[in-house]
């Protein structure tokens, strides 16, 4: 069962960033590292963590690293030792073949982990009924948040009555929509509307290149006879896990502006520009090859991390990749939350 302090977070919306992989040169875990970004997440006011998803590196689970577990553990005793509040949403990646989900819920819940954010990723091969089959064993162990990962990083395009079924499941709680598609988008909100639990289903934004917009949409969706309202109340983001002190007080500045008539412009420029600053740090152009290696040199440049490297060595900035970060960083100095950071590194590194 899902605490009801952290299903009420989770239905009002909050600002959960995707964590990312410390690592030294020789491509091991920073300890030091990892936990610094985690001190960092939590002071910079967000509403819960997710760890051991695609920002994290998938290749955590290979038995070559064998780091799930380790990284996992590390971020949890973090939240313990910050004392976060009960309404902290406390996330853990699970994907692979059933099997191998039903491992790491297993694990996820033993630690102390609220939800499982449940990837698609993968699995081209598997079909949606087998897809169902899995949510619903993994939902017998822990709260799930479904997830809609786009083809380009290893997911795959899943139908409506897909989404509505997984909606129906029992204690599946959210689901993150991050195709970085519109059409897809919506079908998984008409899905959610469609479905017996629609108030009980929140539903988060993944998608990166149109975050304020998701943000700031109510859609109205005809079921029956009855037009039913529905929002993306939160979002579940990479991007989210540099800039974050800023990002942490946009969200809250979109927030008051959910149920307004008006909506002001400067919050549609806002997202445009938030959106450049993502094309910079995601790669897009280039399939996104470089989407980990972007974040990571962002906080690289903050002292944050050591170095963009990543577990793979085909994992890195792609060309012309690094001169759009420079630019990003020129054009928007409202965004980055470089000041906050320099301020409070040495008491991230030191604990």
């Amino acid at each position: 069962m899902l605490k009801q302090e952290v299903k009420n977070s989770l239905l009002k919306g909050a600002m959960i960033p995707a964590h990312p992989l410390a690592l030294t040169e020789d491509r091991q875990l920073d300890e030091a590292g990892q936990r610094a970004l985690t001190r960092y997440y939590i002071d910079a006011g967000v509403g819960g963590i997710a760890v051991g998803v695609h920002t994290t590196q998938f290749e955590i689970r290979d038995p070559q690293f064998n780091l799930y577990e380790r990284v996992l553990t590390l971020a949890i005793e973090e939240m313990a030792k910050a004392k976060v509040p009960d309404s902290f949403i406390k996330i853990g990646g699970i994907s692979g073949p059933t099997e191998q989900a039903i491992a790491e819920a297993t694990f996820l819940k033993r630690v102390g982990y609220d939800l499982g954010l449940l990837s698609m990723g993968g699995l081209q091969d598997t079909s949606e009924e087998e897809l169902i089959a899995r949510t619903k064993k993994v939902a017998e162990i822990i709260p799930v948040i479904g997830f809609y990962l786009q083809p380009a990083v290893g997911g795959k395009v899943l139908s409506y009555d897909f989404w509505r079924q997984l909606a129906n499941i029992p204690n599946v709680h959210a689901i993150k929509i991050a195709p970085f598609n519109r059409y897809q988008t919506i079908d998984v909100i008409r899905a959610v509307c469609n479905s017996e639990r629609n108030e009980e289903i929140a539903i988060y934004t993944g998608n990166d290149d149109n975050i304020v917009n998701d943000l700031l949409t109510t859609y109205k969706i005809s079921v029956g006879d009855k037009k039913i309202t529905k929002q993306i109340v939160g979002g579940l983001l990479g991007h989210w896990s540099v800039w974050t002190k800023t990002a942490v007080e946009i969200f809250e500045e979109i927030s008051k502006y959910r149920s307004a008539e008006q909506i002001p412009s400067e919050l549609l420029t806002l997202g445009q520009e938030i959106t450049d600053a993502n094309a910079a740090f995601f790669d897009p152009n280039n399939q996104f090859k470089g989407s980990i290696a972007g974040i990571n040199e962002v906080l690289t440049r903050q002292g944050l991390l050591q170095g963009n490297w990543c577990l793979l060595d085909k994992e890195k900035l792609s060309p012309n990749q690094f001169e759009e970060i420079n630019r990003v960083y020129t054009e928007y100095p409202h965004l980055n939350d470089d000041t906050f950071v320099s301020e409070n590194l040495t008491k991230w590194f030191s604990k």
